[in-house]
């Protein structure tokens, strides 16, 4: 599928990315569900559910910044998962203590965001789904392989990452960890996500709160 970048926001990239899911087929028998990765990812995995009609939840994942630099990940984790990059680790010579502390902080903020977005509902039943694991882009795809491996401990029927717009590296990493990598643009040089979008402004937690409360009922 050819693509224009940047896209316009989240809902044009995820509006693109359903049609093509939708015309894809991934297994008889299997149901379909999408998780989103929030904040970012919900807004494009809302329309990839509909273009679906698949059930929308989320996999939380939380980044592991490296402590003088945030932006940068030295690895991601997710309930029951965690990934690190040690040569990068090792290069910049981060202490074994920093990383602890890391995984500390970000294992309290990912457990307050479990409670904040579910509003006290339990994770979906994932064995024997089709699973879509979508976000809004990969960069270096830490935070989707922290969420791959999460979900894959789940035993759904068939994994699925699936993404707008990421790099090449990342999307080889997922292509050998997931059953199918779908990814409508990967353009080069690539050097953030943001600089695919005109609107790439951050999804508050009120808003990722109102798109599940929404999903809920429908």
């Amino acid at each position: 599928m050819s693509v224009n970048l940047p896209y316009r926001d989240r809902t044009e990239a995820g509006r693109l990315l359903g049609a093509e899911l939708a015309k894809r087929k991934h297994g008889a028998g299997a149901h379909p569900i999408v998780l989103a990765l929030p904040r970012g990812g919900l807004p494009v995995a809302v329309e990839v559910a509909e273009a679906l009609h698949a059930p929308l939840d989320l996999v939380v994942v939380r980044k592991l910044g490296v402590p003088w630099q945030p932006e940068l990940a030295m690895g991601a984790m997710a309930s029951g998962a965690q990934v690190l990059d040690h040569p990068l680790i090792r290069e910049l010579r981060i202490s074994r203590e920093d990383v602890d502390a890391a995984v500390a902080r970000e294992t309290a903020e990912m457990e307050r965001r479990e409670k904040l977005y579910r509003g006290g509902r339990p994770a979906p039943d994932l064995r024997g789904c089709t699973v879509f694991i979508v976000d809004d882009g990969l960069a270096t795809g830490s935070t989707m392989l922290a969420a791959v491996r999460c979900v894959r401990q789940l035993h759904p029927h068939k994994l699925i990452a699936a993404v707008p717009v990421g790099s090449v590296e990342a999307c080889d990493l997922m292509r050998k960890e997931t059953d199918e990598c779908v990814c409508l643009a990967i353009p080069e040089p690539f050097c953030a996500v943001g600089e695919w979008y005109h609107d790439f402004q951050q999804v508050s937690d009120p808003e990722v709160q109102q798109i599940m409360q929404r999903a809920l009922v429908s």
